[in-house]
């Protein structure tokens, strides 16, 4: 998974505007964002019509804030640089969540 250097809203809105894109929002030290770490490579395998982008919510705090990303981990699906959905909140996802949220856009 590619991992977001810090960047502006507009700079990431650039860079995601063409195609499908999954942010995927955690923290080194968030136990939450640990759980579901490992069932990423999967959850990437499985939807490879989405590239999956890493933000370190930390690093790009300012993001975050202007996502209203206050919870982690979360996922924001983007397409052409359209927000076309969001699961952002604090709870611990499972891999069967992020694979309903996905299979809903």
């Amino acid at each position: 998974m590619e991992k977001l250097p810090k960047m502006t809203k507009d700079q990431m809105l650039e860079k995601i505007k063409d195609g499908r894109y999954m942010l995927f929002f955690s923290a080194t030290w968030c136990p939450d964002c640990a759980f579901i770490k490992p069932s990423m490579p999967a959850i990437e395998a499985e939807y490879p019509d989405f590239k999956f982008i890493s933000v370190d919510r930390d690093e790009n705090i300012d993001l975050a804030v202007e996502l209203n990303v206050l919870g982690i981990p979360s996922f924001i699906a983007y397409n052409n640089g359209e927000e076309i959905g969001r699961f952002v909140n604090k709870d611990r996802k499972t891999k069967q969540q992020v694979e309903e949220f996905i299979n809903a856009l």
